[in-house]
């Protein structure tokens, strides 16, 4: 006998439909005050550097990254910085791993998130990528929308943080339709907000989108790695059961309920 099937949903951790991600670039020690800043108000980020650069005393030292980032993601940006798309596809390869290996060196976990340098890219500099276990990477630009990726290695944000900010917060604040994924994705450099003497945008941005209940806190690679962890399930032809075969929790919202269904778990729904 005919069923109708419940409704199922990808939902992020806690079940919540809405996610906040930043991203800045470059390393320079403008970044300790932007990380104390997040850091007060809960929110997450992801820090491109370049790990070889290093005779710059605008930059933080490479023995810093590890406790200064803690709790935040550190990404690459190529090892010193080159507009990659007129590189060699040799050297821009070189470029992406020594970074790599570098700053994996100084953190001790898998580094696999790129910001572009100078925002340069093409065809073949996205195929190269998941080679050198890169996972996502983002282009310059923004978006003005909250919508997810439909290609992780042309990943363009909603907004850069001089670009109607403020205003774009509100709207993300004011979203509610629980049928749809949003995400608020804020990139730059934080060197820029001393440049222009606005350290108080960023400010008020992060208290503005503080301690929200339907909103998850995270780094660009959290983001990508939960759509990975949801790509893996394994749905009944029926959508009454589900099977999870990767390590962390996958967070589906069933006929308006939420439930989790943890690593390695077979779940009826």
């Amino acid at each position: 006998m005919y069923k109708k099937p419940k409704t199922v949903y990808m939902c992020f951790p806690g079940g919540k439909h809405k996610a906040l991600t930043m991203s800045y670039d470059d390393g320079k020690e403008e970044d300790r005050r932007l990380v104390s800043i997040f850091n007060e108000y809960g929110i997450k980020g992801t820090f491109n550097v370049n790990s070889g650069i290093t005779q710059d005393p605008s930059r933080i030292p490479l023995q810093e990254y590890k406790t200064l980032y803690k709790g935040h993601e550190v990404a690459c940006h190529t090892l010193t910085h080159p507009t990659i798309e007129r590189c060699a596809l040799e050297h821009t390869a070189y470029q992406v791993m020594q970074d790599r290996k570098e700053l994996e060196s100084l953190v001790d976990y898998p580094v696999r998130g790129l910001a572009y340098p100078n925002g340069s890219y093409n065809d073949d500099i996205k195929a190269l990528l998941p080679m050198l276990g890169i996972r996502y990477a983002r282009i310059v630009g923004n978006s003005d929308a909250f919508s997810m990726p439909k290609d992780p290695y042309e990943w363009k944000s909603t907004c850069h943080h001089n670009h109607n900010l403020l205003e774009l917060g509100d709207q993300f604040l004011a979203l509610h339709k629980t049928q749809y994924l949003y995400l608020m994705y804020v990139w730059g450099h934080s060197y820029e907000f001393t440049g222009a003497d606005n350290w108080y945008l960023i400010e008020d941005f992060c208290k503005k989108m503080s301690n929200k209940n339907d909103i998850w806190y995270a780094s660009n690679i959290q983001i990508t790695d939960t759509m990975d962890v949801f790509s893996r399930l394994q749905f009944s032809s029926d959508s009454s059961f589900v099977y999870n075969p990767s390590h962390s929790s996958a967070w589906l919202s069933v006929d308006n309920e939420i439930v989790e269904v943890k690593g390695g778990t077979r779940v009826s729904l």
